[in-house]
């Protein structure tokens, strides 16, 4: 491969991608792109690509500071939500066991108001039609039977059994989510 001359400064270069036209410096490409529109325009959308990203990231980096810790929590309970969702996907619900076609809610085994400290249990959590997870308050009995069956009577009785209360913090909310977003991935690609 022989050394290209930068029409800008001169400078002798070995081109690193196809098509590059300048040395490596900055100051060259710029240069030579004014020179030439065609290039300058796709330049200029690249740049204005670029700024629109800087721009949105640096407005939800700032949405991010002001957020509180029960917008957080929310935000890592749809993840989670949306996880346990695809997990059960195909599934009957687990207490009325219909696969009607209805809509499809993870409905918690022990509420997130009676035991917050379970609200990320995936023991906890499972498919249930919106009819038993709303307006049946969970259809709790149906619900302990089918989870019997499916979990065993031992890990049914660790979720009714005496936890720890816990005061999640923010950074570790942010982990939750990320690991429910990343669990989703792997669920979606399989």
């Amino acid at each position: 491969m022989k050394p290209k001359t930068c029409p800008e400064c001169g400078w002798q270069y070995f081109a690193m991608r196809v098509g590059q036209k300048t040395c490596p410096k900055p100051a060259c490409a710029i240069a030579y792109a004014s020179k030439h529109p065609k290039i300058s325009e796709r330049v200029n959308k690249g740049i204005e690509r670029i700024q629109k990203r800087q721009r949105a990231k640096s407005k939800r980096e700032a949405l991010d500071r002001i957020k509180k810790r029960s917008e957080w929590l929310a935000d890592a309970q749809k993840a989670f939500n949306a996880y346990v969702r695809k997990r059960d996907e195909g599934q009957n619900c687990i207490s009325c066991q219909t696969s009607s076609g209805c809509k499809v809610n993870a409905g918690h085994y022990r509420s997130t108001a009676a035991a917050p400290e379970l609200r990320f249990n995936e023991d906890n959590c499972h498919l249930q039609c919106e009819k038993c997870n709303t307006y049946l308050s969970g259809n709790i009995g149906p619900y302990r039977i089918n989870l019997i069956k499916k979990i065993g009577l031992f890990r049914v009785e660790q979720l009714e059994g005496p936890h720890e209360p816990i005061k999640l913090t923010i950074p570790q909310i942010q982990d939750i989510e990320r690991k429910y977003k990343s669990k989703l991935k792997e669920l979606q690609h399989e």
